[in-house]
Order: C-alpha cells, then sequence, then structure tokens
C-alpha cells in the first residue's frame, strides 16, 4: 500500500484535544507501517454512513474505520457489495467486532495488520435493510440504551454510572413484549423483555460467552429468554455474570437465514450494533452471505 494513500474515518470531535492526539498517534503508526494514510476525523454532527458513502463512492481499494463498534457499523454499511476491503481500528470501549476477528486492540499492533493480513469476505445481518456486523435488539436492550442517554444529558453522568442506574430501574419495571417470530414456516408466540438476533452464532454458554467462532456461517441466531415471572431475568443475568447460561434452559434458540418478528406495536426500537433506531414493524430480518470483506489477521481462523 506504500504511495497509495488510504482513507482512514476515525470518530473524534475534530478541534478537540483528543483529536489532534489521535491525530498524531495514528499519523506516527501509520508511518512505521510504511502507509501513507488520509485521515477525516468525523466529529459531533457529521453522519458518519454520510462520510462513509463519500469516501467509498471514490472507490479506494480499502477504507478504514477508527473508533467502536457503531462507528465500525457506519463504514462497514458503506462498503457492504462494493468490494472495497474494510479495515478495523479498535478505538472503542468493548470493540466486540474486532475482537471476534483476532484483531489486536493496540493501535500499532493494529495497523500493522492492515499491511500484513488478509481478506475474508464476512457475512452481515439486516434487519428492515439496515445492517448490522454484530448483533440487533429489541425490548430491553434498547430501553437501556434510551434511559441512559437521557441520563447522560439531563443528569450528567458517565457512561457506565448511567448504565448501572438505567439497569436497575430497568430490573424492577422492565418492558414485556408480545412477538410473534415467523422462522421456517414455524411460529413463536411469547412474551418477553429481549429479542437478541446475532450475525452468526455466539457462545451463551462457559468462559466464552459473548463471543463468536466464526461471521462467516450464512446464518442468523435468535434468543429469547426462558423467563418465570420478573425474577427470571436476574437469574438469568447473574448466570451470565457467572458464566453459567445453558442454552437449552435459558435461551429458546433458533438459527435461519431470515425470519419476521412482529410485535403489537406498529413502532419498535431496535439497537444494531450499541445504536438506537425506531422501526416500523414487522421486523424483517435476514443474512447476506460474504458481501463484506475485511481486512483480518493472517493467521486469524
Amino acid at each position: 500500500m506504500t504511495g497509495v494513500a488510504v482513507p482512514v474515518i476515525v470518530n473524534c470531535r475534530a478541534g478537540s484535544q483528543a483529536a489532534e492526539k489521535m491525530t498524531e498517534q495514528l499519523t506516527a503508526a501509520f508511518h512505521r507501517a510504511g502507509i501513507e494514510l488520509d485521515l477525516i476525523i468525523a466529529g459531533e454532527g457529521d453522519d458518519l454512513a454520510e462520510v462513509a458513502k463519500r469516501v467509498v463512492a471514490g472507490r479506494p481499494a480499502m477504507i478504514v474505520a477508527g473508533g467502536g463498534d457503531g462507528t465500525i457499523n457506519a463504514v462497514a454499511s458503506a462498503a457492504v457489495g462494493t468490494g472495497t476491503v474494510l479495515g478495523v481500528l479498535p478505538l472503542g470501549t468493548l470493540n466486540h467486532f474486532a475482537k471476534d476477528l483476532g484483531i489486536p486492540l493496540e493501535t500499532g499492533d493494529a495497523v500493522r495488520v492492515l499491511r500484513e493480513g488478509r481478506t475474508a469476505a464476512l457475512d452481515v445481518g439486516e434487519v428492515n435493510e439496515r445492517v448490522f456486523i454484530n448483533n440487533s435488539s429489541l425490548g430491553l436492550y434498547p430501553s437501556l440504551v434510551r434511559r441512559r442517554e437521557q441520563q447522560q444529558m439531563r443528569l450528567g453522568r458517565g457512561k457506565w454510572t448511567a448504565v448501572f442506574w438505567s439497569a436497575l430501574t430497568l430490573l424492577r419495571r422492565y418492558p414485556l413484549l408480545r412477538v410473534h417470530v415467523k422462522v421456517d414456516g414455524a411460529d413463536i408466540v411469547c412474551r418477553t423483555p429481549l429479542v437478541f438476533i446475532g450475525n452468526n452464532a455466539y457462545k451463551m454458554e462457559g468462559l466464552d460467552i459473548g463471543i463468536r467462532e466464526r461471521i462467516d456461517g450464512g446464518r442468523l441466531s435468535l434468543y429469547i429468554p426462558r423467563l418465570e415471572g420478573r425474577l427470571g431475568l436476574v437469574r438469568i443475568a447473574l448466570r451470565a455474570l457467572f458464566k453459567r447460561l445453558r442454552r437449552a434452559d435459558d435461551f429458546i434458540f433458533v438459527e435461519a437465514e431470515e425470519f419476521t418478528v412482529e410485535t403489537h406495536r406498529k413502532h419498535v426500537r431496535v439497537a444494531t450494533d450499541g445504536e438506537v433506531a425506531v422501526m416500523m414493524t414487522p421486523l424483517h430480518y435476514r443474512i447476506r452471505p460474504g458481501v463484506l470483506k475485511v481486512c483480518v489477521p493472517r493467521g486469524a481462523p
């Protein structure tokens, strides 16, 4: 990639000290790796997806996303089906996508993957044509994100403090959804606080809970908690905390290429990779196999 400037979109407030520090660090890391970069700082108020679409329209061989899973999602959504390879710099808090792909969390090491890695064709999920690279959910989690954002804005609380108090409130009085899932000619009808859909299957038991072995299996995974009363959610949360979930006992689990989720509401909040949007029901989920090209470590499975 020497001599070709690689567009790098970073989610950081332009003009801030954090942006200046990030610019210095990334410029140095790319220079050490022998890669010329075209750094694009997408700040507050910028539509990351639109920025990424404009860059991809120029048909670069690679586009790099720097940030958390929401930022990676926005850039990946623009790259899907174009042939442009997505590079990942995990600069967020949790970095689920990068971890599942074995991409190093240290910036210098992640930049070297862009030079030395290989290209993998990965799946993405879609709900009502909105892309997700990790997972989507409705019910409890979108409500938690909404309450957390309200507390951050109104009370000035930090992210994790807001998450804690929002979770306490929801555990006392969490919303129940009446859902009707149509999948492979069968029907699942139940009341539940949460419906979770993964891009390929997540491990839900043992020490590796919450990770994926592959993102190219061509299947969506659907999880609906089995609850008995309101204390059931606390029980599942505690079992997850101590990595003792048992899929057969704790969840309804289905794998499929597509399915439909209906609720008693015309509009419902849906989370995709941690970002929440209001969507019209029914929700149409489908897998799109191999449409996202991603640069991964050469030794990654």
